[in-house]
């Protein structure tokens, strides 16, 4: 089984999948540890190297078929914005959450001011819309190609995992 995460910045991806990967016994993929890695590799931080990627497309590209190569050995479940568009998924699960709560999940995990937070998450965001239209021709937030959306607002991260869960184990 494969099973693609994918949402905005602070939407619970990354909480989710690995929950779901521990549940079914599933390798987690995770595109944005691929690309915190790269740019730790370089001493930047994501927003400077948000800022090189979008002068420099091999970096997104580098991401991308990585996390397509790992996904082709099967039974994993990929965190990322763009993996439900390049992995052949089982279930394509797309999750999203008002910017004020994702901002407010940002600063806590990142230990940061949440005007700081902010300020980054807009920044990362439009730096991602930007790129993926230009390299891909994709509109980051055209939900269309996804079997699940749901509003991790309206529940809490056990909450989320449970119903993730419960349309899994309908589709095994």
């Amino acid at each position: 089984m494969i099973v693609t995460i994918g949402g905005p910045i602070g939407s619970g991806k990354t909480t989710v999948a690995k929950a779901i990967a521990r549940r079914f016994n599933l390798r987690h993929i995770s595109a944005g540890s691929v690309f915190r890695e790269m740019a730790r590799e370089r001493g930047m931080s994501l927003e400077e190297f948000s800022g090189l990627a979008e002068k420099d497309p091999s970096f997104d590209k580098i991401v991308d078929e990585r996390q397509r190569e790992l996904a082709s050995e099967g039974d994993a479940v990929v965190d990322g914005r763009l993996s439900g568009r390049f992995i052949d998924a089982d279930v394509k699960i797309w999750l999203t959450a008002p910017l004020e709560l994702r901002v407010g999940r940002v600063a806590r995990r990142e230990g940061k001011d949440p005007r700081e937070a902010e300020r980054e998450v807009k920044r990362r965001e439009e730096s991602e819309a930007l790129r993926y239209k230009s390299l891909y021709g994709i509109d980051l937030y055209d939900t269309s190609g996804y079997d699940v959306v749901l509003n991790t607002a309206l529940w809490d991260a056990e909450g989320v995992v449970k119903i993730i869960e419960t349309l899994l184990e309908v589709k095994l």
